[in-house]
């Protein structure tokens, strides 16, 4: 295109276009009118990221293998099977090592909380319609996903499914500033929601302004109603600070989040939610205080034979 005035001023009207489009977008959140252009790209795009993602990935074809683990009866034992298999499957060089640790622990999650889940390897960061902090995962529609569920991975609350194609989905990462999770607070059950702040701790309103909440403290999901989009008990974070109450009707602390949401590989879709809260059961053992160590004194006391010796060694007195 020959640069002339009226390519210029069309260049100009096109980029004003995309940023009113993406303002919308994010203004809108689920209800944004470029949802369905969304969900079409998703579908014409997701098989291409996922191909690419497999031909380079040769350990994507054994996630499968967990993708089906939602089985109610005997279900612990048969995650357990499953992690043995993968095992097996994934090698022994370092970076399958780290990946069976990854899958490892999300099983172990999964069945401590009683979630059935579909096993997916994330395949692409930032989503391309606008700029969120997303990340793609390679099952879809053909893999029971469906929006609004929740995703976990071996440390904690990963997201939540926003957009799906038949073979990928968009996940919402709970760094986000548009995610809002309800919290519970460990032991108490103080009740709060928590944000995304980016590259910051997450925000935390309590809801009780004279919540007893300090340094340490660690929260899992509230849940949603019917469970979607959020199951309750997966782990969140440790509390690292606390606002000074100012006597008002909510407090505010700030979560330092469990997941690395820099290094996200092996993730969970919560496609069967638990039949009962699991409350606390899912969070990590804490770490035994360290024992404290016993310390030894000497007292050195001069023995009575001691002292007659040196009685004996004077000279007697006139």
């Amino acid at each position: 295109m020959r640069d002339t005035r009226e390519s210029r001023l069309l260049l100009v009207l096109l980029v004003a276009i995309a940023f009113a489009l993406i303002t919308v977008d994010i203004r809108a959140g689920e209800e944004s009118p470029v949802d369905g252009a969304r969900q079409a790209a998703a579908a014409v795009f997701g098989p291409v990221e996922k191909g690419v993602a497999t031909a380079v990935d040769p350990v994507a074809n054994a996630i499968g293998a967990v993708r089906d683990s939602g089985e109610r009866h005997n279900r612990i034992t048969e995650l357990e099977r499953e992690n043995t298999a993968l095992k097996a499957k994934l090698g022994s060089d370092d970076r399958n090592r780290s990946r069976i640790r990854e899958l490892d622990d999300m099983l172990k999650k999964a069945g401590a909380g009683q979630y059935g889940i579909k096993g997916a390897e994330v395949i692409a960061i930032g989503a391309a319609q606008g700029f969120s902090w997303t990340v793609t995962i390679d099952v879809g529609t053909k893999d029971g996903i469906q929006r609004d569920m929740t995703v976990l991975n071996g440390d904690g609350l990963v997201g939540r499914v926003t957009t799906v194609g038949p073979d990928t989905s968009t996940v919402l990462l709970a760094t986000d500033p548009d995610f809002t999770v309800g919290t519970r607070l460990e032991k108490t059950g103080e009740l709060g929601f928590a944000t995304g702040q980016g590259d910051h701790s997450l925000s935390v309103q309590m809801l009780n302004g004279k919540a007893r909440v300090k340094p340490g403290d660690r929260l899992v999901t509230f849940g949603s109603r019917a469970n979607r989009p959020f199951v309750p008990g997966v782990p969140i974070g440790e509390v690292v600070r606390v606002d000074p109450a100012g006597g008002g009707l909510t407090r505010t602390v700030f979560v330092r989040p469990y997941v690395g949401f820099s290094r996200l590989d092996i993730v969970g879709v919560v496609v069967m939610p638990p039949r009962t809260d699991p409350r606390d059961a899912v969070l990590p053992a804490k770490p035994a205080p360290p024992k404290p160590t016993p310390t030894v004194t000497v007292t050195v006391t001069p023995s009575a034979r001691a002292g007659a010796g040196e009685d004996a060694g004077q000279p007697a007195d006139d």
